[in-house]
């Protein structure tokens, strides 16, 4: 089959027409492009496509296979889906950003070797900011240099991490399975890591994420994580240190999660804790285990990006998304309710939901391999993300108290892309047949059964009454208005202190040697040399004539003279070119 464009390309170069095509064609555009790009992804066979050869390295943008394939081919729905929901933003900022951000997936997914690889990967991390400047609020915009510090710090590892393994290599920069055992391999997993939102690094995203606008957290939710989950699975699969990672961004953020009031925070907490499953099935690393986190990676992005779109969609009407200033909106808006349950169900694995055929992957592989703590440790996070984000994202939100807010219910575009995204959950959940044929290896698996399914429901079932026992009691903790911290409170307490004292002591230090060294030094040698040969001349010729001369004219008369004589039109540009030039040589010597 012939190639048609390499899928970053659609995106990239046709994001930049954005801006210049007329309001009505803009919207049919936004959503050709994508729905163009999945249908060039799906011409493309597997193997190795769009090679370029650039100086002395061999660039490989297309390189297709079962892994690569799902996550492309998820990532282009996304788009589809997220670029109808923000047809009605009129936003040239996010439109470019949004498209371009995909279109950096999209390059890191198929890219062959590591130096395309860090060009797209850093590319996200640009266009990912515009997504969050673009709501133009000051948290936004302190939130956008976070997020941009964090970001190059991970990008520096990743660089000096290719370039250390390309030598350990011999100068190989192909893009395979690497595994944990120099010193670039390890400085590439933290690169990786650090997008990933591992523990300790995870705060970028929580922070950033719901300060973004709404439209852009749809897609934040979607490209960064799950880029970052597919180089993990091409590069470190099987990797044991994955294991203990991943169970802990499982288990975490569930804490965090309930004390929180923002609810677009505790979907930013829900998705650490998912991408832990993830980052456990890449660290297992068997067929089954792999299966599963690419499975959990598709279903995730299309039930987070649903709870998202609702949760945008309350925010875009009612201009809140604090659990205290919410409630009673199933009134006004009903189906943005119904959708934001459908996201809800699909996030707890209710059976006859996406979450449920993917996540039960994952805890098998575990079973499989007889990790009874890490198959426990999931247990518990599943349970605890239907109490954040199963329970508390739609109750908070639409029933709980009545707040008395009645709006209209959500645009048009935005309930027929949560619909569009309700209908993948529930098709996925019922027909796990057609997910399981993309993964990329053949799946032995059947979810139905009966042991899993009573298994589930018992736990689902005895997950919503601990909650409603909690609540009733008043143990459960209360929504309140309140901003909570965690290892960002490192950078955020800790960055103005060191700045304040960099400040006053390297800043003292420089502003003494500027005044002192080149203020002073610079001006007398340019106020010296400015003057041309005149002042070694005087120097000279003023002992001489107190000695020799005996007339009656003054010494100042005849230094003006010489003055005249020695600083006449471009011969005093000359010498003082020679003279400076003189001077630094000298310098240069000593």
């Amino acid at each position: 089959m012939t190639d048609m464009l390499p899928p970053f390309s659609i995106f990239i170069v046709g994001a930049l027409l954005i801006p210049f095509l007329p309001p009505k064609l803009k919207k049919s555009y936004l959503v050709f492009l994508p729905t163009f790009g999945l249908i060039n992804l799906l011409t493309l066979a597997e193997g190795t496509h769009f090679i370029v050869n650039f100086q002395e390295y061999t660039l490989v943008l297309g390189e297709i296979d079962r892994l690569s394939r799902i996550f492309g081919i998820i990532f282009h729905i996304i788009s589809i889906i997220g670029s109808i929901y923000i047809l009605n933003c009129n936003n040239n900022i996010e439109y470019v950003a949004g498209m371009m951000y995909a279109g950096c997936a999209l390059g890191v997914v198929f890219a062959g070797d590591l130096i395309s690889l860090f060009f797209f990967w850093e590319g996200l991390a640009v266009c990912s900011m515009f997504l969050i400047l673009a709501r133009k609020t000051k948290a936004a915009v302190q939130a956008t240099y976070r997020y941009a510090l964090v970001h190059a710090v991970g990008g520096l590892f990743l660089l000096a991490g290719i370039i250390l393994y390309s030598g350990e290599t011999g100068g190989s920069f192909t893009f395979g399975k690497i595994g944990l055992g120099s010193i670039g391999s390890y400085l590439i997993f933290i690169g990786f890591g650090i997008n990933c939102a591992w523990p300790l690094f995870h705060s970028w995203l929580v922070d950033a994420y719901p300060e973004a606008t709404i439209g852009g957290a749809v897609f934040l939710s979607a490209f960064t994580t799950k880029t970052s989950v597919y180089v993990l699975a091409r590069a470190f699969p099987g990797e044991p240190f994955l294991i203990l990672i991943g169970a802990t961004m499982a288990a975490f953020p569930i804490f965090f999660a309930v004390i929180e009031n923002d609810l677009r925070r505790v979907l930013a907490y829900s998705l650490i804790n998912q991408m832990g499953f993830m980052v456990v099935g890449i660290g297992i690393g068997t067929e089954m285990a792999i299966n599963g986190a690419a499975a959990h990676a598709f279903a995730h992005i299309l039930y987070k990006g649903l709870l998202f779109m609702s949760m945008g969609a309350v925010l875009y009407r009612t201009g809140k998304i604090n659990a205290t200033d919410l409630g009673g909106l199933y009134k006004s808006m009903p189906y943005t309710c119904i959708f934001c349950i459908i996201g809800a169900a699909s996030i707890s694995a209710f059976p006859l939901f996406s979450g449920f055929v993917s996540k039960s992957l994952v805890m098998s592989a575990a079973v499989h391999e007889h990790l009874w703590i890490t198959w426990f440790i999931l247990l518990f996070a599943a349970a605890g993300v239907f109490h954040h984000a199963g329970i508390k994202i739609p109750f908070f939100s639409f029933f709980g108290h009545d707040a008395g807010i009645r709006v209209k219910e959500a645009p048009l575009n935005m309930l027929i892309a949560m619909g569009m995204a309700s209908f993948l959950c529930i098709f996925i959940g019922a027909f796990p047949g057609f997910l399981y044929e993309l993964l990329p290896y053949q799946v032995d698996y059947i979810p139905y059964t009966y042991d899993h399914v009573i298994g589930q429901l018992q736990l689902l079932l005895f997950s919503a009454m601990a909650f409603t026992l909690l609540f009733l009691s008043g143990v459960y903790p209360a929504e309140i208005r309140a901003i909570n911290l965690d290892v960002d409170w490192i950078y955020r307490k800790g960055g103005p202190m060191v700045y304040f004292w960099l400040d006053l002591g390297l800043n003292s230090l420089n502003k003494f040697v500027n005044q002192m060294v080149v203020e002073k030094f610079t001006g007398a040698m340019t106020k010296f040399f400015s003057n041309g040969p005149a002042n070694i001349t005087m120097a000279i010729f003023e002992p001489i004539c107190r000695i020799f001369d005996t007339s009656c004219r003054p010494l100042d008369e005849k230094k003006q003279k010489v003055h005249r004589a020695f600083s006449l039109g471009s011969f005093s540009i000359a010498s003082t070119a020679i003279f400076s030039a003189l001077f630094l040589f000298i310098l240069l010597m000593l």
